[in-house]
């Protein structure tokens, strides 16, 4: 008797853009609460460095994270068949890639090799785009159509 197929969740592709909004918007305001946390502790709170995050986010969103969500939301939409493993809302690449981002930060945050006045910014940087990335999912979750081989946006 195979138990593993008892244990599996699998959902739609409608639901694993609602995984991929959720987890993209956790990972964002994580990083977005951690950044204005340690550049608080830090003393190092400056209205100047607030506003070059928002730019460099911005332009980090407009000329990677567009293309990255892009990309996911018509993997997603684009896999064989109904119904799909619970975890398929990323590849496995990604995963290795979340991984290991979420290593280094911790790393350059325990051991401060970078001062946390500097982590802190860039992690405000990198929360941005990935908070605004995790917009295109939750409108191709809300607005869900089963792809009928025209291009999505």
């Amino acid at each position: 008797m195979n138990s593993s197929k008892y244990f599996t969740i699998n959902v739609t592709k409608h639901t694993l853009l609602l995984e991929a909004a959720i987890i993209w918007t956790f990972a964002g305001g994580m990083l977005l609460y951690r950044g204005s946390s340690m550049l608080e502790a830090s003393s190092g709170f400056s209205w100047e460095k607030i506003v070059g995050c928002i730019c460099i986010g911005l332009i980090f969103f407009v000329l990677v994270f567009l293309k990255i969500s892009r990309k996911h939301v018509h993997r997603i939409l684009t896999l064989e068949g109904d119904r799909h493993q619970f975890y398929e809302f990323f590849n496995p690449r990604s995963y290795l890639m979340m991984l290991g981002m979420i290593s280094l930060g911790i790393f350059l945050r325990k051991t401060s090799i970078v001062p946390l006045a500097s982590l802190s910014l860039a992690y405000i940087t990198m929360g941005i785009p990935l908070l605004l990335s995790s917009f295109r999912f939750y409108y191709r979750w809300f607005y869900y159509l089963p792809v009928t081989g025209n291009s999505i946006s």
